[in-house]
C-alpha cells in the first residue's frame, strides 16, 4: 500500500512524504489515526502544500518545546526496587512509571507512548529517549537499583566498567601496533637478506680474473 503522510510519523517519515507500507499497518493504524491518506493522484497534488504546512508547524513546535527538551535532557531518575541475587526485578519498571517520575521531578508531562522502550526487568542504568517531536528527542538516565543500596554506586561501577573497556581497547591497539612494527621489521630484515644473497650469487657467478704472470 502506498500512502501520503499528512502528519509526522516516528520511524516512518515526515508529513508530505510518500511511503509504501504493509496493508495492515496502513488500514489499521495510519489511515484511521489520520496520519496518512492513500497516495491517489489527487492526494499527491497536495503533497507539497502538506509538506510546507507541516514544516511551519514543526518549527513552531520545536521552538515551543526546546526549553522542555533542555530541562529534561540528561536528567537522572532513580528507582529503588526488590531484586533477586542475579539482578532480576520482582516486577518491572514501565514507561508509565518513568513518565510519572519525570512529572514529579521536572514537572514535565509526557505520554508513555513517547518512550520507545520495553519494561525494565533487571538492575542497571538505562538511557531512555523521550520523543517530544520528530526533531526533539532528549534522553533521561534511569537507574534501577536494589533497595538499601546507593544508586551512585551503580553509576560509579558503570563508569569504572566503561574506563576498563577503553583501557582494554587501547591495550589491544597498542599490541596490534607493536605486532605491525615487528612484522615490518621482519619484512625489512628478510629483504636485506635477499639482497645479500643476490650479491653473493653475483660474485660467485662472475668470471675469475687472470692471475698476474
Amino acid at each position: 500500500m502506498k500512502v501520503l503522510l499528512i502528519k509526522d510519523v516516528y520511524k516512518l517519515g515526515r508529513a508530505g512524504d510518500v511511503k509504501r507500507v504493509a496493508d495492515g499497518y496502513g488500514r489499521n493504524y495510519l489511515l484511521p489515526q489520520g496520519l496518512a491518506v492513500l497516495a491517489t493522484p489527487g492526494a499527491l497534488k497536495q503533497a507539497e502544500f502538506i509538506k510546507n504546512q507541516a514544516e511551519t508547524q514543526r518549527h513552531a513546535l520545536n521552538q515551543e518545546l526546546g526549553g522542555v527538551a533542555d530541562r529534561i535532557n540528561g536528567l537522572v531518575l532513580t528507582f529503588p526496587v526488590r531484586a533477586s541475587e542475579t539482578g532480576k526485578l520482582y516486577g518491572s519498571i514501565s514507561a508509565q512509571m518513568i513518565a510519572e517520575a519525570l512529572s514529579q521531578k521536572a514537572g514535565v508531562e509526557v505520554n508513555r507512548r513517547q518512550m520507545d522502550i520495553e519494561p525494565l526487568r533487571t538492575l542497571g542504568e538505562y538511557q531512555v529517549p523521550i520523543r517530544l517531536t520528530v526533531d526533539l528527542i532528549p534522553q533521561v538516565s534511569v537507574i534501577v537499583h536494589r533497595e538499601g543500596e546507593s544508586p551512585t554506586l551503580l553509576a560509579a561501577g558503570a563508569e569504572a566498567e566503561q574506563v576498563a573497556e577503553i583501557e582494554e581497547i587501547e591495550e589491544i591497539e597498542e599490541i596490534e601496533e607493536i605486532e605491525e612494527i615487528e612484522e615490518i621489521e621482519e619484512i625489512e630484515e628478510f629483504e636485506e637478506l635477499e639482497e645479500q644473497l643476490e650479491e653473493l650469487e653475483a660474485e660467485e657467478g662472475s668470471p675469475a680474473e687472470p692471475a698476474d704472470a
